[in-house]
């Protein structure tokens, strides 16, 4: 499952108001996103890197448990939506199946609303739904193989810096900001972010490095900080000649990628006189997909897991 992303510039309005739960947008907010999609080229390609991803992981899932192994791809706010992805697995007679978010750190108010939108459809379904065994993954924040993964774009980024001084650049890793109020629960999203950013930090031997998010809502209550824009034009004052965005809390190439970082925060550090790199996307990487494949099979009961 993946968030999902208009089509085509006609999808982008009704996209849009399905995010807000039914309501409409304002048309400012409607023309600022419109604009946002031309700039990176009028569409994302997360739906095409989802599906690539879904079959990768089947392939090397299906190499692990020596079974057969279908990939189903749901998306929550566009086609093809979670509910269709429950019909169709439904109607192929499947009965045991693994739900895998392409987030690695959980939060209620993320992953957790991924797995909503599971329980409905499977609500929906009746008996049907009622006899679908469905093992969920809620996280793979610190799985070697994705840490592993992140470490070597960490390192591939930082080795292509005209800067060369390790002690010049900072890595900043970030994922998608959240309303505040999450700080106030025992939500784990900020902690797993932490922790995600210390892991592959340790792997790929990082001096300087920090957490932030980006993205955040356009809305009037206060979202879960700093934003990467904020600490860029801190970066100077610390000595620091380059800035390497790597987005830790994402899998796949798309909007937020696309703009947020490869041109509001590289625009931020060129106004702050500071070289910007991005850490290489996963994408469907086969590192990438075999890590998750592993994730899969250990969500497996009982499962023997052959490795090749």
């Amino acid at each position: 499952m993946a968030y999902g992303t208009p089509a085509t510039e006609e999808d982008i309005e009704p996209y849009f108001r399905h995010i807000l739960g039914g309501r409409e947008p304002s048309p400012e907010a409607v023309a600022d996103l419109k604009r946002r999609y031309q700039i990176i080229g009028g569409t994302s390609p997360l739906t095409e890197i989802t599906e690539a991803q879904a079959e990768g992981i089947a392939r090397h899932l299906q190499t692990l448990v020596q079974r057969e192994v279908r990939p189903y791809v749901g998306m929550k706010h566009a086609a093809p939506f979670i509910a269709e992805a429950v019909q169709r697995m439904l109607d192929d007679g499947i009965r045991e199946a693994v739900a895998l978010v392409m987030a690695p750190q959980y939060s209620v108010m993320s992953i957790g609303g991924y797995y909503k939108e599971v329980d409905k459809a499977l609500a929906d379904q009746g008996d049907r739904g009622a006899g679908l065994t469905l093992h969920r993954v809620e996280h793979w924040h610190t799985h070697p193989g994705f840490i592993a993964a992140m470490a070597r774009r960490l390192r591939a980024a930082l080795a292509g810096l005209e800067t060369q001084d390790p002690d010049r650049a900072m890595v900043i890793f970030t994922a998608h900001s959240l309303p505040a109020r999450l700080a106030e629960t025992d939500d784990p999203y900020p902690r797993h972010l932490q922790e995600s950013a210390a892991a592959a930090a340790e792997a790929a031997g990082l001096k300087h490095w920090q957490v932030a998010y980006q993205s955040a809502g356009s809305t009037n209550i206060p979202w879960l900080g700093p934003d990467i824009c904020e600490v860029i034009p801190q970066l100077p004052d610390l000595g620091m000649k380059a800035v390497v965005a790597c987005p830790i809390g994402f899998t796949a190439d798309h909007l937020e990628i696309f703009y947020d970082l490869d041109v509001e925060a590289r625009d931020e550090a060129q106004a702050a006189g500071l070289e910007f790199a991005r850490t290489e996307s996963l994408n469907a990487a086969e590192d990438f997909v075999q890590a998750l494949a592993e994730v899969a099979a250990a969500a497996l009961p009982g499962q023997e897991v052959r490795r090749p």
